[in-house]
């Protein structure tokens, strides 16, 4: 058991920039297994049953792939790991929630939402459990845990019938999972929280539209989550894929904001103008984590092939990786190129406003478990080489 990559002195002129994950990792064993071990994890179920009960056994197995999977991203050089996410990022969360019923056509609400009184985020339950384990083996003097929760305006995407109310008792029910998740200990923190909002922006909603009352209740909603965070002083982010809806800015609780690669946040003047406006800061986004993406990209760089004949060439190339003919991590970004990333934002935001670097979003598209902790490796080395007083 190795212990974690040296920091560099802290790069002994100014406070380096720090590395975080977002979250998702290919799934290295029986996805079923783990789910249903994670709803079990946080039950009373293991104190009533041996520890030979396959449902305890499945736990047992849950948290083990927490513990190891998080112990490999801090091997990886990665400062504030995530915890492991392998389940959905709505359906954990929805799970959590009393006063709702699933069809087919999604949720609908039966009653007033609320949370399950015996809820709570198993993954960070886990880490916390094993926080002295995770110290000791990752030789460090105390970990920081990042946890991300899904965003009331993400969720309320599953809803057959939205409307601002549905915004509100998502985000008080977040906000009370996540006042149970935050914890800090002589082993183990949680240092920051990050709120995923992938489906924001990417449609006209009419329960956004400016001076609405869905517009209103959304932002309350996200500075309730914020704030059950921040008031604990624990840092708070915005995940998103999407900044065309600016509504995030307004959120006085929030810390830090990012998106991915191409997002128009990272060469927007607007972006530097709000950053100073409203004392927000920027995570710089070093990679591109679409699978498909990367393959493309690389295929395009050696063919004149266009259309369906890139979509030929990428169903090949993803044979061969299955038939182990083609090694994906081949595919991986340079840390070249991360670092021209880096370098670009900091050098248009300013070094003060870019407290943290790491890969544009989860992992989950990776063709497997190691081609995924390579990434992971690649964005450490170019964070902890980089001087940000240079």
């Amino acid at each position: 058991m190795g212990g974690l990559p040296s920091p560099d002195a802290e790069h002994r002129r100014g406070k380096r920039i720090k590395s975080y994950d977002v979250g998702s990792l290919p799934i290295d064993g029986d996805t079923e297994l783990l789910s249903k071990g994670a709803i079990i994890f946080t039950s009373i179920l293991p104190l009533l049953r041996g520890p030979d009960d396959p449902k305890v056994r499945s736990s047992r197995i849950f948290e083990e792939k927490i513990v190891q999977v998080f112990l490999d991203k801090l091997r990886a050089g990665i400062d504030v790991p995530n915890y492991p996410q392998f389940r959905d990022m709505s359906l954990m969360f929805l799970e959590m929630i009393e006063g709702i019923q699933r069809g087919e056509k999604g949720y609908t609400r039966v009653k007033r939402i609320s949370l399950k009184p015996e809820a709570a985020i198993p993954e960070v339950e886990a880490l916390r459990r094993n926080a002295s384990k995770l110290r000791q083996e990752a030789g460090a003097d105390r970990i920081r845990i990042k946890v991300c929760v899904t965003g009331p305006y993400t969720l309320s995407s599953s809803f057959e019938r939205r409307d601002a109310s549905l915004f509100a008792e998502l985000g008080d029910s977040l906000a009370e999972v996540l006042s149970k998740a935050i914890f800090r200990g002589r082993d183990a923190e949680v240092a920051l929280v990050a709120v995923d909002e992938p489906v924001l922006g990417f449609l006209s909603d009419p329960l956004l539209d400016f001076g609405s009352e869905g517009r209103e209740a959304l932002l309350r909603a996200w500075e309730r989550v914020c704030h059950t965070a921040s008031s604990r002083d624990v840092e708070t982010a915005f995940h998103l894929h999407n900044t065309s809806d600016d509504l995030f800015w307004s959120v006085d609780s929030l810390r830090i904001v990012e998106s991915h690669v191409d997002d128009p946040l990272y060469s927007s003047e607007k972006t530097k103008r709000m950053l100073e406006e409203k004392n927000k800061f920027l995570k710089a986004s070093l990679c591109i984590t679409n699978f498909d993406e990367l393959i493309m990209r690389k295929l395009q760089g050696k063919s004149t092939a266009s259309g369906e004949g890139l979509q030929e060439k990428l169903a090949q190339v993803w044979k061969s990786i299955q038939r182990g003919e083609i090694d994906p991590k081949d595919f991986l970004e340079s840390s070249n190129l991360m670092r021209k990333r880096l370098v670009q934002t900091v050098e248009r935001f300013g070094k003060e406003r870019v407290p943290y670097a790491g890969p544009e979003c989860g992992l989950r598209s990776f063709p497997n478990y190691q081609c995924a902790l390579e990434c992971l490796a690649r964005i450490s080395k170019t964070v902890r080489a980089f001087d940000p007083s240079t």
